[in-house]
């Protein structure tokens, strides 16, 4: 299992959007390798509650990925942990 960090909400110049986040994961280094991610699901836990989302393309060229999230995400989730399942 791969493990990720969420690193912020995918923001435009005048909104952000809580069901967006961009997550680096820790061996995805580069746009190819994100670009093998997309379609896989993401999961984000929190004591017994979960968010589960899916990669929905690389952000970038330095393998950042985005994730939409069935939930908008909290703003404590921002630098923890999810886990990619295949």
């Amino acid at each position: 299992m791969l493990r990720g960090r969420i690193t912020n909400y995918r923001t435009g110049p005048k909104s952000q959007t809580p069901k967006e986040c961009l997550i680096e994961f820790e061996t995805v280094n580069s746009a190819a390798l994100a670009g093998k991610l997309v379609g896989q699901k993401v999961t984000w836990k929190h004591g017994d509650s979960s968010i589960v989302g899916k990669v929905r393309g690389a952000h970038g060229k330095n393998g950042i990925v985005r994730v939409r999230f069935s939930r908008g995400v909290p703003g404590q989730a921002i630098g923890s942990i999810v886990k990619l399942s295949s």
